[in-house]
């Protein structure tokens, strides 16, 4: 038994695909983007950065645009005690200047999946690795379980809380050649009764593929797809050989 989508609902997904690619382009090369991210400060324990002392000395870009500055917070791997940092975005990064687009998969009907939300009644913890951890863990919440069949082959993945979204982080045999390494990520929005529809044309390269001051989670295993997920974005496309990392 599979459980890919009703020609309705595929018909749906198709509608809105080219929308939602150029708000992904638009996004991603934003004064805040992913692209924009040119460092990530971690100070050691105890110590206090003001964000004006962040900023000190880093001149304006090219264009007259100012790096800016924010604040993040994060639990320490091993103490769980939160960590402060501060990230800075510069809107003429030299990632956004030679930006061309995200180059994807044309869309595909087969990987629009009806799957199942069950929550669960406790929340639940599960480690994840990320990608600047060497092989450490942090543990997000996974409030369910996200199950459908593909192929004959069961599946049951987590999503975890993501600041009031779920999100997916998921892998699959392109990962590494069409797609980023670290597999990829995708949005899910349970409707009532706990159908979900996991339309993986709209499967996202995670954040560290434009820039490599983020700390993406990877894939836990029970979330890598023994296949190759051929829709979905595949990688950024820079001009003049540019590599973001």
């Amino acid at each position: 038994m599979s459980s890919r989508a009703s020609a309705a609902t595929i018909e749906a997904a198709r509608a809105g695909w080219d929308a939602w690619r150029a708000e992904r382009v638009a996004s991603v090369r934003a004064p805040q983007g992913n692209l924009a991210l040119v460092e990530t400060l971690w100070p050691a324990p105890g110590e206090e950065v003001s964000l004006e002392e962040a900023l000190a000395g880093r001149p304006p870009g090219s264009t007259g645009t100012r790096v800016t500055a924010t604040r993040i917070e994060r639990a320490h791997i091993t103490t769980g005690e939160p960590e402060h940092g501060i990230r800075l975005w510069d809107a003429d990064a030299p990632a956004i200047r030679h930006f061309e687009t995200i180059d994807a998969f044309p869309f595909a009907p087969e990987w629009v999946i009806e799957a199942v939300f069950t929550p669960v009644s406790d929340e639940r913890l599960l480690p994840f690795e990320h990608l600047r951890d060497a092989g450490g863990t942090r543990d997000r919440a996974v409030p369910g379980d996200i199950t459908f069949t593909l192929d004959g082959t069961p599946y049951n993945l987590a999503a975890f809380d993501d600041e009031g979204t779920l999100l997916l982080v998921v892998g699959d045999r392109t990962n590494g050649s069409a797609t980023y390494g670290g597999g990829r990520f995708l949005t899910v929005e349970p409707e009532p009764g706990g159908r979900v529809v996991l339309d993986f044309n709209r499967a996202f390269a995670p954040p560290c593929a434009f820039s490599p001051f983020y700390n993406c989670p990877l894939p836990p295993p029970r979330n890598r797809l023994d296949v190759p997920v051929e829709a979905g974005e595949k990688l950024p496309v820079f001009r003049d050989g540019f590599l973001p990392h």
